[in-house]
C-alpha cells in the first residue's frame, strides 16, 4: 500500500531554513529500519533481521528521506553505500536510540525495577576468603532484580582502580594499602596475611621455639610488589627481598620452590597447609592484617544500581572510611 510520504516523490532539496525536525513514533520506527539496514549491510540482508520484504524496506527508507528532506543512501547495481548525511543520521541515531534506553532504564530503576551492567573489579585469588561479603551480595542481587548484567573482572590493584577511574567498572573490590583521593572508600573486611616457606626450606621442620620475629632476615623473601605494606619492614630488611612477584599465585609458586620465604593471605594458603606442603612461620608473632574496601569514584551521583550494590554488601553510602 503506498503512502502519502512514498508518493510525494523525491526528496526535496536541502533548505537553508529548514523548520526543526519533531520526532513522531513513525519518524522512530523508520530510522531503526534505516539503522537495521545500515548495520546488515543493505537492504536484502536487512530482510531477516526486519522480517519484511524488499520492497516494504525500500519504501520505509525512501518514506524517511523524505521525511527529513536527506538522501541517505544509494542503492542498485552498484551496491548499498551511505551517503555523508547517511552516515550523520546513522550515528545520530545510535545516540538517540542509546539515550531512549538509558531514559528506559533510569524509569525502570524509579519504579523500583533494577536493570542494568553492574561492572565491578576485584583482586585475583580472593574467593577462598569467607569474611568476602561479594559472592553473597551478588546472589541478593541477581534474586532482586534479575535484569542486572553481571561484569566481573579480576586483574591487579591497578588495573581495578583505572577501570574505576575511566568510567569503565562502576565499582572496585581492593585491599588498601594508601589511600587515593579519586576514590571514596568504604570498609568491607579484613584479610590476615602469615609468612609461609615449602617442604624443603630450613625453617620447614625447624621448631617455633628457635624462631623469633627477625627470622626473615636470614633467609631470601619474596617481595609482593602491589602489596605495599610497611608493616612487613617489621619483619624483614629490603636486601632479603630477593625475588619478586606481582600475584598471590605467583608468590605461592616461589614459596614452593622450597627456597624462598613469602606472605600469603592466610585463607589462600589453607589447603597447602592441610596437605603438609607448606608451614606458616611464626604466625603468633609474624603476621599483616590488610583492610578491603569497596571503591567509588569520589564525587559522582550514586546510580540507583550502585546503592543497591552498596547495600548487598552491607555498606553506608553515608559513612567512608
Amino acid at each position: 500500500m503506498e503512502t502519502p510520504l512514498s508518493n510525494s516523490g523525491n526528496p526535496p532539496l536541502k533548505t537553508a531554513h529548514r523548520a526543526p525536525l519533531a520526532l513522531s513514533g513513525l519518524d522512530f520506527k523508520l530510522l531503526k529500519v534505516f539503522k537495521a539496514v545500515v548495520e546488515a549491510g543493505g537492504f536484502s540482508a536487512a530482510q531477516n533481521e526486519l522480517n519484511v520484504g524488499l520492497a516494504a524496506i525500500s519504501k520505509q527508507i525512501s518514506d524517511l528521506e523524505i521525511r527529513i528532506g536527506m538522501r541517505l543512501c544509494t542503492r542498485g547495481r552498484e551496491g548499498f553505500h551511505l551517503t555523508e548525511e547517511g552516515r550523520l543520521v546513522y550515528q545520530a541515531s545510535i545516540d538517540l536510540f542509546a539515550s531512549v534506553d538509558n531514559f528506559r532504564d533510569r524509569l525502570s530503576s524509579a519504579q523500583n525495577e533494577l536493570i542494568g551492567d553492574l561492572g565491578v573489579g576485584i583482586i585475583d585469588n580472593t574467593i577462598t576468603d569467607i569474611n568476602s561479603p561479594l559472592v553473597m551480595a551478588l546472589r541478593r542481587i541477581n534474586e532482586e532484580s534479575p535484569k542486572v548484567r553481571f561484569q566481573l573482572q579480576a586483574s591487579q590493584l591497578d588495573e581495578v582502580e583505572r577501570g574505576v577511574v575511566e568510567g569503565r567498572l562502576i565499582a572496585g573490590i581492593v585491599p588498601v594499602y594508601q589511600k587515593r583521593e579519586e576514590f571514596d572508600y568504604y570498609a568491607l573486611y579484613e584479610e590476615r596475611s602469615e609468612v609461609y616457606c615449602a617442604v624443603g626450606h630450613p625453617l620447614f621442620s625447624m621448631p617455633d621455639a628457635e624462631m623469633g620475629s627477625q627470622v626473615l632476615n636470614d633467609h631470601p623473601c619474596i617481595n609482593h610488589r602491589y602489596a605495599i605494606h610497611r608493616d612487613k619492614l617489621n619483619f624483614a630488611h629490603y636486601d632479603r627481598f630477593s625475588a619478586s612477584a606481582t600475584q598471590v599465585e605467583a608468590v605461592a609458586l616461589l614459596i614452593k620452590t622450597g627456597r624462598f620465604v613469602g606472605f600469603l593471605p592466610q585463607h589462600y594458603a589453607a589447603p597447602w597447609v592441610a596437605q603438609g606442603q607448606f608451614r606458616a612461620v611464626r604466625p603468633d608473632l609474624i603476621n599483616i592484617t590488610t583492610p578491603f574496601n569497596l571503591i567509588l569514584r569520589h564525587n559522582t551521583v550514586r546510580s540507583p544500581l550502585v546503592k543497591a550494590f552498596a547495600q548487598a554488601l552491607g555498606v553506608d553510602l553515608k559513612a567512608p572510611v
